[in-house]
């Protein structure tokens, strides 16, 4: 029997899902620099991603239910729409640097600090890599959502998603 594979089954979206999307950027477009990378596949109505976008580089449009699609060419990874989307599915990824840099959506607590070595995980949650915590960015326009930037070894940055989560307390 065939293992079932993608978002519906495993719940984070399988590769072939990811190659189908339009708001995947090419490889050469992560070389050059910080870019979005939406990873999302299910035809569901939003759009928040489409509306933080102050660059005009994500597009929903009509009906609702598209996927977003990424204007890489538009798109400068200023991050505005990680903590916009309500499904965790936004990422800036920037190839560009000797160490891969990746930005992503965090709610747990307690927060990693600039510095920090941290366990980086893929799309399941398994432990691929360590990383070093560059930035944890807590914008008040992102409602609770902080967003933190790891760098890792450069074989990672189509792997790495998040960070496992920190044991401790945190004073908030």
């Amino acid at each position: 029997m065939m293992e079932k594979k993608g978002v519906l089954y495993q719940g984070f979206p399988s590769m072939e899902e990811l190659e189908k999307s339009p708001g995947v950027p090419s490889k050469d477009r992560i070389r050059k620099g910080p870019v979005a990378c939406i990873e999302c596949v299910q035809e569901i109505p939003c759009n928040p991603c489409e509306e933080a976008c102050p660059y005009g580089a994500i597009k929903v449009g009509k009906p609702i239910t598209n996927l977003p699609v990424l204007d890489q060419d538009k798109c400068i990874g200023c991050g505005n729409c990680i903590a916009a989307c309500p499904g965790l599915a936004i990422f800036v990824v920037n190839g560009a640097r000797e160490k891969a840099q990746i930005s992503f959506p965090y709610e747990y607590h307690p927060l990693p600090k600039r510095g920090d070595t941290v366990d980086c995980v893929d799309r399941s949650g398994k432990v691929v890599t360590s990383g070093r915590v560059l930035r944890v960015v807590k914008a008040p326009n992102y409602d609770h959502t902080a967003v933190i930037t790891v760098e890792v070894d450069q074989a990672y940055i189509d792997v790495v998603r998040s960070i496992k989560r920190l044991e401790g307390s945190d004073d908030e």
